[in-house]
């Protein structure tokens, strides 16, 4: 099987010039609405905005060291996660998924939307007002919406407009399936008017550099291919399988997509799946994925079996994992969430330690910067003495 190229960089200027203005925006900030994909709700975290959070969190009174605990108090100071384009993942993951979170990420809140469901915006927009509503002595409450390009900032606003004010809105903000439509930090948009809530939209961020090896790359196309979603495009009778060049010259084969020569042309037939994933197989392999848990009554389990939820876990259940009564299938699953969980952090933070969330750029205008520090401290030096 052919290795997966490395996925490119892209980190234009507006997403750089965001990074620095981030941490003076949120000295006007109450609430940050940070929007994330329900199908990658680790991997769409933005790690170079995280230390900006962080501190904005100590500086309004947030305990460091017990992120439930405000030691003051005198204003919102609030961190909701959205999960948005829930109907892209199945149902029977979120709620152990939300107890996951609440355990790993106790200082964030997290929610599950999809902009085409109004009960959904009708709750984010109620939380909101709920939150302007403890401090009466505040004027406004300020929402500032961060997230990686093309997670449904804008769209999402936009319904939450619609649904805080009352009569038909114009559209506010320009959406589409392009990312990196919103390349300026937006005026103020008024989402509620009693009490008056305003909001406002950023440019997407993604991160500097998305790692070295192919490791991530190759994850994500294996998690999209073990799906049962696949099987649709593939002759009938066609059995699942995991192998990437098997699947696409069965692919090529059902599709007629043949080069010169006879040859199947697995690249066109690549680009394919890709579309179709994106605007059919992510809703089909959400609303056809179900739980198998193993039966505890079959005595006969040697071999472990594998579930995936999103794109973001996957896990193994062997025979010690049977759940003695059925309430007990959701504590199952939110366990094997938390130690994706924690695989994930640890990854991370090996990552960190090796700077390989560095590009080999970076690395050399780092060690530039270092070394003309290194020479401004011998001039001064000489200087002095």
């Amino acid at each position: 099987m052919p290795a997966l190229p490395i996925p490119p960089s892209w980190f234009p200027g507006h997403m750089k010039k965001f990074t620095r203005m981030l941490p003076a925006l949120l000295t006007k900030t109450d609430v940050v609405l940070e929007i994330r994909d329900s199908r990658l709700p680790l991997t769409s975290i933005n790690r170079t905005l995280e230390g900006a959070l962080q501190k904005w969190r100590r500086e309004r009174g947030w305990d460091p060291n017990d992120p439930k605990r405000r030691i003051v108090n005198t204003g919102a100071c609030e961190r909701i996660v959205v999960l948005n384009k829930r109907d892209l993942v199945p149902e029977w993951g979120m709620e152990p998924f939300r107890n996951a979170m609440a355990k790993k990420f106790p200082e964030q809140q997290v929610m599950f939307a999809s902009w085409q469901r109004p009960r959904d915006i009708r709750t984010l927009s109620e939380l909101l007002v709920n939150i302007a509503k403890r401090y009466p002595h505040a004027l406004e409450l300020n929402v500032l919406v961060i997230g990686m390009p093309n997670v449904g900032k804008s769209t999402l606003l936009n319904a939450l407009r619609n649904m805080g004010i009352k009569g038909r809105t114009p559209k506010a903000f320009q959406t589409g399936a392009q990312p990196g439509l919103t390349q300026a930090l937006s005026t103020r948009l008024k989402v509620s008017l009693e009490p008056p809530v305003y909001a406002f939209d950023t440019p997407g961020v993604m991160l500097p550099y998305l790692g070295r090896g192919e490791e991530g790359a190759e994850r994500g196309v294996k998690l999209a291919l073990i799906a049962p979603a696949y099987l649709q495009l593939l002759p009938n009778c066609a059995a699942p399988t995991v192998d990437l060049q098997e699947f696409l010259e069965k692919l090529a084969k059902r599709m007629g997509m043949v080069m010169r020569g006879a040859q199947l042309d697995t690249d066109r037939a690549a680009a394919y799946f890709v579309r179709w994933w994106r605007e059919e197989g992510g809703l089909y392999a959400a609303s056809s994925s179900s739980l198998h848990l193993p039966d505890s009554s079959d005595t006969n389990l040697v071999q472990s079996t594998m579930q995936g939820w999103g794109f973001d876990f996957q896990w193994q259940f062997t025979a010690d994992d049977r759940p003695a009564t059925k309430g007990d299938d959701a504590k199952i699953i939110q366990e094997k969430m938390e130690a994706c969980i924690d695989n994930h952090l640890a990854a991370i933070e090996q990552e960190d330690l090796d700077e390989g969330h560095l590009s080999p750029t970076q690395i050399k205008k780092q060690q530039v910067r270092e070394e003309k520090m290194r020479r401004k401290q011998k001039m001064m030096l000489k200087r002095s003495s």
